[in-house]
């Protein structure tokens, strides 16, 4: 089944990333399960306590919504394909 993205929408960060992985500053908020992901180019992404994204990571098209299921805690973190961009994580409560 594909989560439409259907909520309310919360907490947005964003990061800038390049060759080097950027990883959002602020974890994913308790009673928060879902988010609400776009990069501005396109990029591999990973999830976790302390992520580091990598090229082996879930990639992601560029300016493409896409929605995870998460744990509260974990951060996300996303690294180029080609060119730079920003990724933006919008919580969905």
């Amino acid at each position: 089944m594909q989560y439409i993205g259907v909520g309310r929408l919360g907490t947005h960060q964003s990061i800038a990333y390049t060759g080097t992985a950027g990883t959002i500053t602020t974890a994913i908020s308790d009673g928060v399960t879902k988010v609400r992901i776009v990069c501005t180019s396109a990029a591999y992404i990973a999830f976790g306590a302390a992520p580091t994204a990598t090229t082996a990571g879930v990639y992601v098209p560029a300016d493409s919504p896409e929605y995870f299921t998460v744990s509260p805690g974990e951060k996300v973190s996303a690294i180029q394909l080609s060119s730079g961009g920003t990724l933006h994580v919008t919580e969905i409560p």
